[in-house]
């Protein structure tokens, strides 16, 4: 049994426990003792006063006196009746009287401090001790005694007194102990049981834990668990169920691409033709066999989640923000748009170069492909800037802003799509190399007037 366990501290908190019980209990029982002795050595040296006293002698035999002196346990008698104070009987002090004890109205405390005094002295000393008369015997009775012999007794029934209240709150300690572990220690192993055993196989409904604790609080835990465990394995198994859904489609992209690559080789040549109708349709079939093999690849890129972790270097921002512009205004289409870009050509951030190359091209094409989904002139803007904590970058557009159902799920891929055909796996791959950075990328407004989207880049990296 270790220190450090519940069955340990309570061992020890137990241990603590009956030593105290145990001192409550030997401390008034000396003390007891003590004042009870004394009363009876007082009561037998009244006896003997009052026997001498009807004889009506005024002398008496010093034998017969040492014997009554001896039958009480005393050296010296005084009784005070009707005002006067008379030594009764007497014999020769081996030594001077020590202290003077009245226990006619001694408190609870006193009687311990006093038992005690004597408990701790093993000298042997002679004391006066006054007290009440029995049966108005007189008005106060005085005797001196020793010290030793109420030392000697007082020990004997302390050892008696502790034996018994330690037998019995030894047994009380171990019926205790025997009942906390089997309604608290017992049910609390048995609760890191099922724990350590549902650890093993999470997907296995069998090692749920069936609550069945009979204490309360433990019955709440384990209900807890319970639904926890349930809650963690059907979410396992709906895990694993996308996983393999993931393969599947992933298999199919990768086929699906292939064939649409070489549909696409095909639509390519039907552009030359001299059709008038293939001449109209070829340039739309192009579009949506684009698309498609955007689509694949995207799902593939996304699927494969092996995204590494940053590769960080200092770069001036500008220059590649410059790079994703020009790339833009290269497509068809880009016309419809202005850029502007908004950064100090000394702006210096620390970041991976590719990682945010990919994310500053998904916003831009996303602006660019919803202004060009309106047919209206517009423009887009990108902007940065640096505080004493971050690097910030906006990127904002005049378009129609975002539906309200794209915004509820922005960056969770397949379902933040805005635009016919899109899976909204751009800003989540986004979102994802940014957080990888240690920032976030945060949906600003959008409304009417256009969309802005802020990026925080942290200066200092925690990762």
């Amino acid at each position: 049994m270790k220190i450090n366990s519940l069955s340990g501290r309570f061992l020890i908190l137990t241990t603590i426990f009956v030593v105290l019980a145990e001192l409550l209990i030997l401390l008034p029982g000396i003390a007891t003792y003590r004042e009870n002795y004394l009363l009876t050595r007082l009561e037998r040296a009244q006896i003997a006063s009052l026997s001498l006293l009807a004889t009506d002698q005024s002398t008496i035999d010093p034998d017969l006196e040492n014997e009554l002196l001896a039958n009480a346990g005393v050296y010296n008698v005084v009784l005070r009746r009707d005002a006067v104070r008379q030594l009764v009987l007497s014999s020769p002090l081996p030594e001077a009287i020590s202290g003077t004890y009245d226990i006619r109205d001694a408190s609870h405390w006193t009687r311990i401090r006093d038992a005690l005094k004597i408990l701790i002295d093993p000298e042997n000393h002679i004391i006066r001790v006054v007290g009440e008369p029995v049966q108005q015997g007189g008005q106060v009775i005085e005797i001196t005694l020793d010290t030793r012999p109420i030392r000697i007794g007082m020990i004997e029934y302390g050892l008696r007194l502790l034996t018994l209240s330690a037998v019995i709150s030894g047994i009380t300690a171990v019926l205790l102990f025997a009942l906390v572990q089997r309604l608290m220690v017992a049910p609390i192993k048995r609760l890191v049981a099922h724990m350590a055993s549902y650890s093993e196989a999470p997907e296995d409904n069998r090692r749920i834990i069936a609550p069945n604790a009979r204490i309360q609080e433990l019955r709440v835990a384990e209900d807890a668990l319970a639904d926890m465990q349930t809650q963690l394995t059907a979410a396992l198994r709906q895990k694993e169920r996308l996983a393999q859904l993931g393969q599947a489609v992933a298999k199919i992209s990768h086929d699906l691409r292939n064939i649409l690559t070489t549909a696409q080789l095909f639509a390519d040549r039907m552009e030359f033709s001299e059709d008038p109708v293939v001449k109209r349709a070829a340039p739309k079939l192009i579009n949506s066999i684009g698309r498609a093999v955007n689509l694949c690849e995207t799902t593939l890129a996304f699927g494969k989640a092996e995204e590494p972790p940053p590769s960080l270097s200092r770069f001036m921002l500008a220059p590649l923000v410059a790079e994703v512009v020009e790339s833009e205004q290269s497509l068809e289409g880009a016309g419809l748009v202005d850029f502007i870009v908004d950064i100090a050509p000394n702006l210096t951030i620390r970041a991976d170069r590719e990682q945010l190359y990919r994310v500053i091209s998904n916003l831009v094409r996303n602006a660019r492909q919803a202004l060009e989904a309106t047919g209206e002139h517009g423009t887009i803007e990108v902007g940065a800037g640096e505080t004493r904590d971050e690097w910030w970058i906006r990127v904002q557009d005049t378009g129609p802003g975002l539906p309200a159902k794209t915004r509820e799920h922005l960056f969770q891929p397949f379902t933040g799509g805005s635009r016919k055909g899109g899976t909204g796996l751009g800003l989540a791959i986004s979102a994802e190399l940014i957080r990888g950075h240690g920032g976030r990328l945060e949906l600003m407004r959008s409304d009417e007037t256009g969309t802005q989207f802020l990026l925080h880049l942290p200066q200092e990296l925690s990762m």
